[in-house]
This record gives C-alpha cells, sequence and structure tokens, in this order.
C-alpha cells in the first residue's frame, strides 16, 4: 500500500501583480494564503510531497514526480501521471513542453527506450494509443474515423476502450510522430483566458509487455515464464473555467460544460476514495467516461502521481483554492500496485517472439533492416485485422440486442391488435343482439291487438258413435276440428282410410289461446338512453378499429425496420468474414515469407559449403604441384 504522490506547480505570473494584494506564500512543500500585510489567514495551509516554484523546469517535475513511476511501469507495475488545474494554468505545457523544455510525456517515452535497452535480460514488445474525451465523448487521435468510441471491461483486459488503434513501436521517434499527428487532431479553442486553450481531456497509453530471454531457448515450453504486461498513461486533463471569466458561448460554453461535469466527477470520486473504508460507501466511478477509463489508478492496481498546477494572481484565489483543496484530498488516497504477469497466450508478445527471433538469427547481418521493418508491417497489420474484429464483433453484438428489441416489440403489437381484434368481434355481436332485442320490441310494440282466434290443432276423425254429440255442425262448409266417417269419406273422396289408425280425441271446443302479458312499453326517456348507449358502443368500436389500424401500421414498420437490421447483421457479418479472409491471408503471407527465408538460409548453408568444398580442392591441388618436380629437358 503506498499514497498518491502528489506535487503543485505555480505557474509564471501572467502580468503584473496587485501590490498589497492576497497573495500565495510557499515556506517549503506548504502553502499558505496572506493577507496584504503579510498575515496567514487561517484554515487556508495545504501541504504536499513537492511545491515548484515558477522558475522550476519541466524536466525537474518529472526527475521528482514521475521518473520513479515510468520505472516501474518498465518493471511490469501500472502506472498513470496526470496534471489537474483551472484553464490557462499550464496543464498542457506540463505535459507536453516545448522544444527547448520538453515536458512529461516526451520524457517518459525517452526514458522508456533508454531503460529497454539497458535491460538485456528481457525481451519488450510497446504498443501506444492516443485518445481523447471530447463532449463526453471518446475519439481516436490516432485515427480520425474512428469517433465516439465505447468502454468495455473483460477479465481478460479489464476496462478498455474498444476499437483504439493500438501502434506497434520500437524508437521514441516513431512515438514522437505519432504524438504530433495526435495532437494535429485535438481539439483546441480560444477564451479570453487563453489563446490555445483545450477543450478535451487527452490519455496518451503506452502497454509495456516483457518476459525473459531465456524462454527462447526452451522451444519445448514456449509458455513457460510469465508475460508482463504493464499499461502507462500519461493524462492532460482540461481545465476547470468559470463562463464569467473565460467569456465562452456556443459550442465553447457546451465544451465548458463538459469539460467541468467530468471534473467534478473527478472530484467527487477523490472524495470518496479519500475517506476511510467504513464511510467510502459507492465509489461513482461510471457518472464519467474520464473516471472510468481512470478507475485502475484512482484506488487501484497503479502507482500514480498527480501534478496540479495553479496560478499565482489574486484574481485566480478562488480558483487556486479549489485545486489545492482537490491535491490535498487525492493525497490521502492509497493504491496497491502489484507487478502484471500472465501466463496466458492473451500477450501479443508470446505468440510473435519465437518466430520472429529465430528468422532475426538465421539472417542476422543480411537483409536484418529491411527484415525488421517487414516483421514490424506484418505485426502492425495483423493487429488493426484483430481490432477489427473486435469492433465487426461489438457491432454485431449491438445488432443481435437490438433486433431482439425489435422483436419483443412486435411481439407485443401482436399482442396488442389480438386482444383488440378479439373485444372488436365481441363488441359486434353485443351490437347485433342489441339491435335483435330491439328490432324484437318494436315489433311487439307495433302488434297492440293481440291475435285471439285459436289456432286450430291438426285435423282428427272421429267415430260416428261416439257417446257424446258433437257440438259442431256437420256440414262440411261449417265443419270444425272433428268430422264423421260421411264426411272424412267425402273429403277424402272414397279413399278408405283405418279409423282406428288415427287420433282419438274427444270433442273439445276451440279455445283461443291465452293471451300473455305483454311487457310495458319503455319510456322516451329510457328509449333516447338506450339510443345513445348504441351510439356509445358504435363509436367506441369505430375507435378501436382506428386504434387496431394504427397498430398494424406500427407492427409493419416494425416489420420493415427488423428487415433492415437482418441486412445490417448480414453486411457486418459478409465484412467480418471478409476481415477474417485478409488476416488469414496475411498470416499465409508471413509463412511464406519465414518459408523464404528458411529457404534462403538453407541455399547460404548449401553455397557456404560449397565454396569450403572448392577451397579445399583447391588447396589441395595446389599441394600437389609443389611437391611434384619439374623435369626440364
Amino acid at each position: 500500500m503506498e499514497k498518491i504522490s502528489v506535487a503543485v506547480r505555480f505557474r509564471p505570473s501572467a502580468g503584473e501583480d496587485a501590490s498589497g494584494g492576497r497573495h500565495w506564500k510557499v515556506e517549503d512543500n506548504r502553502i499558505s494564503l496572506h493577507r496584504p500585510l503579510g498575515t496567514p489567514i487561517s484554515g487556508v495551509s495545504f501541504a504536499f510531497d513537492r511545491v515548484f516554484e515558477q522558475s522550476c523546469k519541466n524536466v525537474t517535475v518529472y526527475s521528482v514526480l514521475t521518473k520513479s513511476i515510468i520505472e516501474a511501469a518498465v518493471n511490469g507495475f501500472n502506472g498513470t501521471a496526470f496534471a489537474y488545474g483551472q484553464t490557462s494554468s499550464g496543464k498542457t505545457y506540463t505535459m507536453n513542453g516545448s522544444e527547448d523544455d520538453p515536458g512529461i510525456i516526451q520524457l517518459a517515452v525517452n526514458d522508456v527506450f533508454s531503460s529497454i535497452e539497458e535491460i538485456k535480460e528481457r525481451e519488450f514488445l510497446i504498443r501506444v494509443s492516443y485518445m481523447e474525451i471530447y463532449n463526453e465523448e471518446i475519439n481516436d487521435l490516432l485515427a480520425v474515423e474512428n469517433q465516439k468510441l465505447q468502454i468495455h471491461e473483460s477479465l481478460d483486459r479489464g476496462i478498455f476502450v474498444a476499437g483504439l488503434r493500438e501502434e506497434i513501436v520500437n524508437s521514441a521517434d516513431q512515438v514522437s510522430k505519432l504524438l504530433t499527428l495526435g495532437e494535429a487532431n485535438r481539439h483546441f479553442g480560444e477564451t479570453n483566458m487563453n489563446v490555445r486553450s483545450s477543450r478535451s481531456h487527452t490519455i496518451f497509453r503506452m502497454v509495456i509487455e516483457s518476459s525473459a530471454n531465456d524462454t527462447l531457448s526452451c522451444c519445448d515450453f514456449p509458455n513457460a515464464d510469465a508475460i508482463r504486461v504493464s499499461v502507462l498513461n500519461l493524462v492532460d486533463l482540461a481545465g476547470s473555467e468559470r463562463i464569467a471569466k473565460t467569456g465562452a458561448d456556443g459550442v465553447r460554453l457546451k465544451e465548458g460544460k463538459h469539460i467541468n461535469k467530468s471534473l467534478m466527477a473527478l472530484g467527487n470520486v477523490i472524495n470518496k476514495l479519500s475517506d476511510s473504508g467504513k464511510q467510502r460507501g459507492h465509489i461513482p466511478y461510471r457518472d464519467s467516461k474520464l473516471t472510468r477509463i481512470l478507475q485502475p489508478a484512482l484506488g487501484g492496481n497503479a502507482k500514480t502521481s498527480i501534478i496540479c498546477t495553479v496560478a499565482p494572481e489574486e484574481i485566480h484565489i478562488e480558483e487556486t483554492r479549489g485545486t489545492l483543496q482537490f491535491a490535498s484530498r487525492a493525497k490521502r488516497i492509497t493504491n496497491c500496485a502489484q507487478v502484471n504477469e500472465i501466463l496466458t497466450d492473451a500477450a501479443l508478445l508470446k505468440r510473435q517472439k519465437l518466430e520472429i527471433e529465430e528468422l532475426r538469427r538465421k539472417l542476422q547481418g543480411s537483409h536484418s533492416e529491411v527484415l525488421e521493418q517487414v516483421i514490424l508491417k506484418q505485426r502492425n497489420d495483423m493487429l488493426k485485422s484483430e481490432l477489427e474484429c473486435e469492433k465487426l464483433a461489438m457491432q454485431l453484438e449491438e445488432e443481435r440486442k437490438s433486433r431482439e428489441a425489435l422483436e419483443n416489440c412486435i411481439r407485443e403489437q401482436q399482442m396488442k391488435i389480438d386482444a383488440l381484434n378479439s373485444f372488436a368481434s365481441s363488441s359486434e355481436l353485443s351490437r347485433n343482439l342489441a339491435q335483435d332485442d330491439a328490432d324484437c320490441t318494436l315489433e311487439s310494440h307495433n302488434s297492440i291487438t293481440p291475435n285471439l282466434r285459436a289456432i286450430p290443432n291438426e285435423f282428427v276423425a272421429r267415430r260416428s258413435n261416439y257417446s257424446m254429440v258433437s257440438d259442431c255442425s256437420p256440414l262440411p262448409e261449417t265443419f270444425g276440428n272433428k268430422a264423421d266417417e260421411d264426411m272424412w269419406l267425402q273429403m277424402n273422396k272414397g279413399c278408405s282410410t283405418d279409423l282406428n289408425m288415427l287420433q282419438m280425441t274427444p270433442s273439445q271446443d276451440s279455445q283461443p289461446t291465452p293471451f300473455k302479458e305483454m311487457p310495458p312499453l319503455p319510456s322516451p326517456g329510457e328509449r333516447r338512453s338506450s339510443g345513445t348507449e348504441r351510439r356509445a358502443v358504435l363509436e367506441k368500436c369505430a375507435l378501436l378499429e382506428r386504434e387496431c389500424g394504427l397498430l398494424r401500421e406500427e407492427n409493419s414498420a416494425l416489420s420493415r425496420a427488423l428487415a433492415t437490421s437482418d441486412e445490417g447483421a448480414k453486411l457486418l457479418s459478409s465484412q467480418k468474414e471478409e476481415l477474417w479472409t485478409e488476416l488469414n491471408e496475411e498470416r499465409r503471407r508471413m509463412e511464406d515469407l519465414r518459408e523464404e527465408m528458411r529457404s534462403f538460409g538453407l541455399a547460404l548453408a548449401q553455397r557456404d559449403g560449397m565454396l569450403r568444398s572448392l577451397y579445399t580442392r583447391s588447396k589441395g591441388i595446389a599441394g600437389n604441384l609443389g611437391a611434384r618436380q619439374v623435369v626440364l629437358p
């Protein structure tokens, strides 16, 4: 466990100091605020690891604060150094410097490569990347086409930015060219306080992989030794701003809001980390992309140093006090840094070191420089292909999630449509029943006078000797429901019928059908209410039909969106397959190059053997000629 190293640096005064005003006084490593007569103000005093005066150079700041972190990074420890302070206080100058006074980033790069040259017992591979956080969006400064990158986390790589371009480098000059390229793509702007003000946070990252050289001789167990993988972050934060001083408006105002928001999130994280363990609680790393990326360096597995830059003028006293309070809280944070070693094949160095070293030994002194460039290009191309494949895999995953969301939405819309259809059918059925009831009621109301004449039953016959006297006239024109045999014969024109087979029904008078009591007629108010309800039901059904139509249209739109998503997924899949094909082609080319170099080595060995044999034979012939005596005539 070790605390974060915190130092404060005063930039030179930008103008004439207001004589007689309040001023900051530095005594050893303590800073205090004094009144015009030199009396210190109580409660405004801070102590740090080191306080740098205005005349201090960047190399001094680097030697005292950052050099030890660079040495630790070469040995496998994660390291982070960043500059914090208000705008125009000298952060970018401290990190980037100038031609006469190089900054921390350039000095760190030079020290990394000089340390690697001195360590002969280990083999190193260095990758660099350069990103900026502009308006809470991550942009790649080495590849302008990589914009709005996303942060991911995995067990193997930890927290990383997907799709970020990484370049394999083998000299400080290459890194300097990449830094120049990145600075050209960075966002700068002019404000009232600074002509060239940083409008984004930048993170320059170096990934240092190393392994012991003795593993090269152990061809049977190439993975026996662990690979050290350390990450070095050099951060140049944008400065906090006050709109009243900067005069920002429009785009500059939007940039300033995002800058202050991310710096406030960084301050909240520092506040939480500076509390004791029981009072710490949740640490809001995810409130900002800056704190999310720097999460391992803040209270994690990294050696961290913070250089806080302040302005000495009296007009900036409040901003300086805020910066010193931030630095004082950061000084209480403790990290637990340890060497990062991995035993898997995840390290790029372990996958390529053996074959490259074998080729280097075979072609030592013969086209070695050209071979180095070819190998470096092949490794960069392979790394770019892997990054592209990773980026496409992320896009495929996002497309899959959006497709699942569309399918769920379509299922929900279909369920709503089915429910509305069933409701509409039930409403139509109830409407028809109500119409039938209304028609029946109207018909019954129209027939006010009931038909009291009874409907005769089926015609029956009775025997002539029926005991009871018929109450009906036997004449055909006046017959009732009963008839004797003679009448039956008259009616059936002589056809005989077995009367025993007929229904024997006693004579009875025609009784009128009893009149059923009719329901009372509805009142006019009730008829009006029933009509209103019917119209309300009809309007509700029409509304439901319109909603059903809208849902059908939305369903068709979602189906079209799903089809478009399927086409995009197919396109991404085809692009991924093409990239894999290109990667395999690059690997095949590398194998062909290795085979050509092997053939070249064999041919060289054969030529060397032939030359030695020819030399031996010529030497033998010369010896024979010297021993032979020539007889003169």
